[in-house]
């Protein structure tokens, strides 16, 4: 039991709102409830790598379709902690053992390391030739330092954010340079990541968010939730046959074939599908830009987790208030990097500069001396929060690139010629750079 004085700690300024109380429904919910007492985590962060990792175990046993596509049960999730105080990895810890023991295989087919397209390609290998290849193609992939994958995905080189796409689609992955070619062509890749706010905000200014790399993934805003001196107990599911009764409920999900929606859920799924596909802009729309497709998954998560091979409408409401959760993550996550110290000074040029500013010119304004990437950071924080926004501006060569203060009065309107009569055109797409023309 937990310890007295394990009540539950204040939510810091500016924290997202918690998820419904529909996210913790069935059995996934009742899991989460045991285990949360007895854990200084995040009731959303265990809840969320539960699905995540039981839908990895289903494996491609059980499918949702749409129109001709079929969506498996793997999901890309990522915990973002403001500190390394969140407790990300002590939910892990907690959901791990649980699907161990609901699964003995499933560590076995743990992954950590993610660098390359080439090696997650590899894990979940076809045979070739006498190479024997992956006997299992299930695979999930947990990051406790995401930024890394980040990283590697944001160079020009790499294979890994393409690889990554076509996994969350579950299509036939391919390495065509290698001398020996391998092919992963029933792969279920999932993906588990944890990183802090700043992280997030800073790495992603490297990446093109419209490429649908980061919005294939689910992001969940955790924090610790209280204070244990010296911790709850080691296993809150002993002696209930929580474990048990999932890892049924999961071995009946790889031969569920596919998942429908009830007649309940497909009334409220029509209805939730139109709020779902309302388009937003911003760094807030681009990473929510998959919504529809994340919530039809968590929904048959929830399902399979309670050995259902029917979506009912309390799964769709789970899913739903999950998702809803995880949009308001991000925001979270992007509205808090405004107070970088690199921000507020980039701000306070374009909001001094009626005009406008190039890259090129901001970087100038730290001496060149400070990484493109953080300034890039900071355009996507102000992008984000609405104060700033990317126009291209017609010459006689390459549309130059000009970012433009929202905040200034004497800001020119969105659209509108510059001083020097030049064509203005306002930038929809969300605030992330490409390469300019000063």
């Amino acid at each position: 039991m937990s310890e007295p004085g394990g009540g539950l700690l204040p939510a810091p300024p500016g924290w997202p709102e918690p998820p419904a109380e529909e996210a913790f429904c069935g059995m996934a919910g009742e899991l989460t409830r045991a285990i949360a007492p007895e854990t200084e985590a995040d009731p959303v962060a265990v809840l969320a790598q539960l699905l995540v990792g039981a839908g990895s175990v289903a494996g491609r046993g059980a499918w949702a379709a749409v129109e001709a596509t079929r969506h498996y049960p793997n999901e890309f999730l990522v915990l973002v902690g403001d500190s390394a105080k969140s407790r990300k990895g002590s939910s892990w810890d907690h959901v791990a053992r649980v699907l161990g023991r609901a699964d003995p295989g499933f560590a076995s087919r743990l992954r950590t390391g993610l660098s390359s397209g080439e090696g997650l390609v590899w894990a979940a290998r076809d045979p070739e030739g006498t190479g024997p290849g992956v006997g299992d193609p299930r695979v999930l992939v947990v990051e406790p330092e995401l930024a890394s994958v980040l990283k590697a995905a944001g160079r020009d080189v790499s294979t890994l954010s393409p690889v990554l796409r076509s996994a969350w689609d579950s299509r036939p992955l391919a390495l065509l340079t290698r001398n020996a070619p391998a092919r992963a062509s029933a792969a279920h890749i999932s993906v588990i990541g944890h990183i802090t706010a700043t992280e997030l905000a800073a790495r992603t200014s490297s990446l093109e968010a419209m490429n649908g790399f980061l919005n294939r993934f689910v992001f969940v805003a955790c924090r610790r939730q209280r204070l244990l001196p010296r911790g709850g107990s080691p296993d809150p599911l002993a002696g209930t046959g929580a474990e048990r009764r999932l890892g049924a409920n999961l071995a009946a999900a790889r031969r569920a074939g596919q998942v429908e929606l009830d007649e309940a859920a497909g009334r409220e799924w029509r209805d939730a599908y139109v709020a779902l596909s309302e388009p937003q802009d911003g760094m807030l729309g681009a990473l929510c830009a998959r919504a529809e497709a994340h919530v039809l998954r968590l929904s048959v998560l929830y399902a399979l987790v309670d050995g259902e091979a029917v979506v009912r409408p309390c799964h769709l409401r789970a899913g739903f208030a999950l998702w809803s959760y995880a949009a308001r993550s991000v925001a979270w996550a992007f509205q808090g990097a405004t107070a970088d110290p690199v921000t507020g000074r980039v701000r306070t040029a374009l909001a001094s500069t009626p005009g406008g500013l190039t890259r090129t010119e901001l970087r100038d304004l730290f001496g060149r001396n400070l990484p493109a990437a953080r300034v890039d950071a900071a355009l996507v924080s102000l992008g984000a929060a609405g104060e700033a926004r990317r126009e291209r501006v017609t010459t006689g060569g390459r549309p130059a690139e000009v970012w433009v203060s929202t905040l200034c009065p004497a800001a020119r309107p969105a659209g509108s010629p510059d001083a020097a009569g030049r064509t203005v055109t306002t930038v929809a797409s969300p605030p992330l750079p490409a390469k300019e023309t000063s």
